[in-house]
């Protein structure tokens, strides 16, 4: 899902319509694209901040579990977030600068002190945060006017490499203004952290369940106007338009929680088959797994690369963008066999040092 909603960014050349997707003709790209608006454009980077959030409660939990005292569990959280950050400064600068790295590490930073904060306080957060931030962030995908120019991520379009690396710097910085949402996404994954949710989700089937049941279909709900007018088969008045961009915005947390609900469910009735470890192997190395599919990306789409994102349609990027994952997913099991963390892991690892505690996780992508 990530790749998926990455690699649209990348289009370029073409006119831009809702929610920044190129405008086509073509059957199987408009399909595409209502596909992408309706299930995955706001609902993949929920899911993965939820599952970041999971993450903080844990890296805690194992420091508290290694005797460490409360102030160095927060220096734990914070140093892994601060290197976070790091990465994707230089994600950006060199390549993406949609770039989500970097917002999720100043999240840890900022949220480290918080990895014991009551299920009230979070889930309230998280609430009153997704009703705010959804407006803010639904007013930016809500002008239905086609244009030439984008109204932001700039540097695909642009040849000159070094012009680019500029306009990265930038954008980059702008990257957290259309992601305000996903901080309700991470607040309740800490909260399903501390409950253990994702680890032990044999204990807790109907609470996923209920999840499950209610967020997947108001997520579809919730996409499925802003899909129909992406591709216009509905032209709705511009208050209409800004009505679904909130409500595309709001659903999308709910349906990306509740499709990390149906995950669970599915794994645990299935926690050792083959395709389960090939994508356990890939969530340990997640890191290099991400930023591997940016190599492949920012080396053919770009206009200061091949430039293949110009004449690229939807339905051939979304084709791009699942090999680019498989290719991912097949690194990433090959690594396993060998007993390998990714890259990245290896050199977050040896970035960060030894811990409060007086060992190194050793656990590859923990």
């Amino acid at each position: 899902m990530i790749a998926l909603a990455n690699v649209m960014i990348y289009l370029h050349d073409r006119p831009y319509g809702l929610r920044q997707h190129v405008v086509e003709d073509g059957t199987a790209d408009n399909v595409t694209t209502a596909l992408l608006v309706t299930f995955v454009d706001g609902r993949a980077y929920p899911l993965f901040a939820a599952l970041f959030g999971y993450g903080l409660v844990r890296i805690a939990d194992r420091a508290r579990a290694r005797g460490v005292d409360e102030r160095g569990v927060t220096s734990v959280v914070r140093r892994r977030s601060a290197w976070l950050v790091v990465f994707g400064l230089v994600h950006a600068l060199l390549a993406f600068s949609g770039d989500v790295l970097g917002w999720y590490g100043l999240l840890g930073v900022v949220l480290a002190a918080r990895t014991r904060a009551s299920d009230r306080v979070l889930l309230w957060w998280a609430a009153v945060w997704l009703v705010v931030a959804s407006a803010v962030q639904g007013l930016l995908y809500a002008d239905p006017r086609i244009t030439d120019q984008r109204g932001f991520l700039w540097s695909f379009a642009i040849a000159d490499p070094f012009e680019a690396l500029g306009w990265r710097a930038v954008e980059w910085l702008m990257t957290p203004v259309g992601l305000l949402s996903v901080v309700s996404a991470v607040l309740v994954g800490m909260w399903a952290g501390k409950r253990r949710l994702l680890e032990r989700p044999e204990r807790h089937r109907p609470l996923l369940r209920r999840v499950a049941a209610w967020g997947i279909p108001l997520g579809v709900l919730g996409g499925v106007g802003t899909a129909l007018a992406t591709v216009r088969v509905w032209e709705p008045a511009a208050p209409v338009v800004a009505l679904l961009a909130w409500a595309h915005v709001l659903t999308g947390v709910l349906g990306g929680l509740g499709y990390l609900a149906a995950i669970a469910l599915v794994v645990s009735r299935h926690d050792r088959g083959p395709v389960v470890l090939a994508l356990r192997a890939t969530g340990e190395r997640s890191l290099s797994a991400y930023l591997f599919q940016t190599v492949v990306f920012a080396s053919l789409l770009p206009a200061h690369a091949l430039a293949l994102g110009a004449t690229m349609g939807t339905f051939e990027a979304a084709v791009l963008a699942v090999g680019t994952w498989l290719a991912t997913v097949l690194l990433a099991v090959l690594l396993a066999r060998r007993g390998r963390p990714g890259p990245a892991e290896a050199l977050l690892r040896r970035l960060r040092g030894r811990e409060p505690g007086g060992r190194e996780l050793r656990r590859p992508g923990a």
